[in-house]
């Protein structure tokens, strides 16, 4: 019992830091992956990133404790930061509704537990398809893994950048906003369009009720619009991906002081 100690101690901040990210990643910490199922996983992982790192055992006493708190806030951090960047495909569906009509029929994300637009749904359950066929999954997991090269194990607490935390957390929101606004803008600049047809024939044409005509002609030209773009949708998305993974790299190597 004395000789398996140092390497529970070992297992089990590694354990930490991947459950805890598990626990806000995009694709991991979603409802729809049992509980049980994400804890096979980490204990899984947690094995295997052991053997692959030489470090020393730790003991177990107040110091020890302090690592625990740090790991579970590493994990949290990581996993945040693509949470935010991975927001923006809830924005574009945000933006879409709020013009097609849709923003009054919101729906219940089994995957996140949280209220998302119609839209939203679409191109969430869209981009998760897209990161899955381009193995981003994996590559999430290659993220955590690297991030002991940039926040040992045995640092008692990371700098967490000084003040450039926060300024790379506002930049990084609005990098995703900004690609957010871009997915969007065709169908909201078309939609606009069609507003100002429509207020026109309003007022050339009083004996017509816009408002009956007027819903599903949006809506239609929505769905045109929208398949007419999908690829180019596709494409924005995987740069988006590339965005979460670049992110998370330059964040873990502001929280280890580089």
């Amino acid at each position: 019992m004395e000789e398996l100690l140092p390497k529970i101690s070992v297992l089990l901040l590694i354990l930490v830091r991947i459950s805890s990210f598990f626990m806000i990643v995009p694709f991991y910490s979603y409802r729809t992956i049992p509980a049980k199922v994400k804890i096979a996983i980490a204990l899984v992982l947690s094995c295997m990133m052991y053997y692959t790192m030489d470090i020393k055992p730790f003991e177990i006493n107040g110091d020890y404790v302090l690592l625990i708190l740090k790991e579970a806030v590493v994990g949290l951090s990581i996993g945040l930061i693509a949470y935010i960047i991975m927001t923006a495909i809830q924005i574009v569906g945000g933006f879409i509704d709020f013009q097609m009509g849709f923003a009054i029929a919101n729906v219940i994300d089994p995957q996140t537990g949280a209220q998302t637009p119609l839209m939203g749904q679409f191109f969430n359950t869209l981009s998760l398809l897209v990161l899955i066929g381009t193995n981003g999954h994996h590559l999430i997991l290659d993220g955590i893994y690297y991030s002991y090269q940039y926040i040992p194990m045995d640092s008692v607490w990371p700098d967490f950048g000084g003040n450039n935390t926060p300024v790379f957390i506002m930049k990084t929101f609005a990098s995703a906003f900004g690609i957010a606004f871009q997915m969007s803008i065709p169908i909201v600049a078309t939609l606009f369009l069609v507003d100002i047809a429509l207020g026109i024939t309003a007022r050339t044409v009083p004996q017509l009720n816009i408002f009956v005509v007027g819903f599903p002609v949006k809506i239609g030209v929505s769905f045109i619009v929208l398949i007419v773009t999908m690829s180019v949708m596709v494409m924005v998305m995987q740069r988006l991906f590339n965005m979460m993974l670049i992110a998370m790299r330059e964040f873990m190597a502001l929280l280890g002081g580089g």
